[in-house]
């Protein structure tokens, strides 16, 4: 197991990414950078995580700042229930332990939003515990390395991969390039459909025949599929937004009326779109609605662009009625 250590570590001293919130070993931005990069490539993150730490540097900053600030700045990142729970495990932080990350992988684990693998990220990497830290790439990587043919998606199979990662830890002085080598071995080298066998300094470990067919997971489920009309209020340069239920799909977020105004000036149709979300489809259609009246709803382009969070899914609509708008000021 030694020389499995030595060979990977090796490997990442010289080919890691200079990840600068990894090389800083920063508790609070490696937080904010592993919850920003569930689920998007850490390459497409990084100018949200730079934006996200230039306003918002600590822990306090982020238990201090308003809700409507946190989910501009998480604009296009998606998933915006993390944002909340980032916001609600500051305000534990302050609460708890002076507004900084707890040192333990068991305290992270009580915190909101962070689940083992965010956990353990921390832990080993800023703080040098012993601990596993197992995403996706790690579990690719131990499936390939002891060929195992089984559902990864079962809890039982994880639990399985997580032991054997938990019995591959090096001592506390390696614990940070370690689990940091293993992420960027399975983000660089053993990637999902054709992994770079031939550059993998582990290879000689790997037991897998055919390494890109693993792991295995069962078929997902066909997403459900909703249709949708959006009707959008516009008078002079001002759109008409209004905030969702709390409950939902974008829940407390900003969007459109579903609802056609009672009085149109002028009806535009708008070029459909389809958001895809990980369960669920929205085909979309939507009307620009021209009215002559407006309330304290109605907001300045401007102002939408700068302060207000529009989800991506309303993004290609805010898009469409802006380029109208602006073409009718201009004529």
């Amino acid at each position: 197991m030694k020389e499995f250590q030595k060979d990977l570590i090796d490997w990442y001293v010289k080919n890691h990414r200079p990840l600068e919130f990894r090389l800083k070993k920063d508790p609070y931005e490696i937080w904010i950078s592993e919850i920003m990069a569930q689920q998007t490539r850490i390459e497409a993150m990084l100018p949200y995580f730079k934006r996200w730490i230039k306003e918002l540097p600590d822990i306090h900053s982020v238990a201090n700042c308003d809700d409507e600030k946190l989910n501009k700045l998480w604009q296009g990142l998606g998933y915006y229930s993390r944002c909340k729970n980032i916001k609600k495990c500051a305000l534990e932080c302050v609460e708890k332990y002076n507004g900084k990350l707890p040192q333990t992988k068991e305290k992270l684990l009580k915190l909101s939003g962070i689940g083992p693998y965010t956990a353990g990220a921390i832990a080993s990497i800023a703080y040098g515990q012993r601990v596993s830290a197992v995403d996706g790439n790690v579990i690719r990587v131990f499936s390939r390395i002891y060929d195992i043919h089984e559902d990864v998606t079962k809890t039982s199979v994880k639990k399985k991969i997580e032991k054997l990662v938990d019995d591959s830890l090096p001592s506390k002085e390696e614990i940070s390039y370690y689990n940091q080598a293993l992420m960027e071995l399975g983000a660089l080298v053993c990637i999902p459909k054709n992994p770079r066998c031939e550059s993998c300094p582990i290879k000689k470990y790997c037991d897998a025949l055919d390494p890109a067919s693993l792991p295995l997971k069962a078929k997902k489920k066909a997403r459900k599929i909703e249709y949708k009309h959006l009707y959008i209020w516009v008078y002079k340069n001002k759109i008409h937004v209004v905030k969702r239920a709390d409950t939902g799909l974008l829940a407390g977020l900003y969007g459109f009326d579903e609802l056609k105004p009672e009085k149109s000036i002028e009806s535009i149709e708008l070029e459909p779109y389809v958001h895809i979300f990980s369960h669920i489809e929205w085909h979309m259609n939507a009307t620009l609605c021209i009215v002559d009246m407006e309330d304290k709803n109605y907001k300045e382009i401007e102002e939408i662009e700068e302060h207000i969070a529009l989800p991506s899914a309303f993004m290609p609509f805010f898009n469409q009625v802006k380029e109208i708008v602006y073409g009718k000021s201009r004529n």
